[in-house]
């Protein structure tokens, strides 16, 4: 049994640790590429996988650059559409932390997956009651498609399209004892 209570019938591993690590690593590059002054850069990890995403990245930034960004981390519960519209009370992962100023800076978003957009609203919507950056970037280990909003990451590891039928499950080492990227596939749903 999975976090969503149903059982899945078939799992593949899209990602083992070892491409994990690559793609994030390559991640890093990019965002370096795009960000040459990384000491205006900080790093917000959505949680809860996409602080220590956020810690990784920062970790491979500094060691290429001699400047290690920032990085704190978002709580977006109260800032969601679905919390907001009475469709339910989504449980809480933790809650916003950071201690820099968003003001002039480069904000740069971290989740684990990107599906619908609306947790990434969420952020920005957080991230604007907290100062103004000079631009948000968002950066996603996993882009599973199936959007909902028009947002898009400036940097992500791996996409793939996916059914209504399938999740991506991401495990971190941090988190779970184990770094791995799955697909798992659950029978569909009767009248679906």
């Amino acid at each position: 049994m999975d976090r969503t209570g149903k059982v899945p019938f078939q799992t593949l591993v899209i990602m083992d640790a070892d491409v994990m690590e690559q793609h994030i690593r390559r991640m890093a590059q990019e965002i370096i590429e795009d960000n040459p002054e990384v000491g205006s850069l900080v790093i917000l990890g959505i949680l809860r996988r996409g602080r220590p995403l956020g810690e990784r990245l920062a970790q491979h930034i500094g060691q290429m650059m001699g400047v290690t960004p920032q990085v704190g981390s978002l709580a977006t519960t109260l800032y969601r559409d679905d919390y907001r519209s009475g469709m339910g009370v989504p449980k809480p992962h933790g809650n916003t932390h950071f201690d820099f100023s968003l003001d002039g800076r480069t904000v740069l978003l971290v989740d684990d997956v990107l599906a619908a957009g609306r947790t990434i609203r969420a952020a920005m919507d957080e991230v604007m009651d907290y100062g103004r950056p000079k631009r948000i970037q968002l950066a996603c280990l996993v882009d599973r498609g199936g959007r909902e909003l028009p947002i898009q990451p400036e940097y992500f590891g791996w996409s793939i399209g996916t059914e209504p039928n399938e999740w991506v499950s991401v495990r971190l080492t941090e988190l779970d004892g184990e770094d791995v990227v799955l697909l798992e596939r659950y029978a569909a749903e009767e009248g679906a």
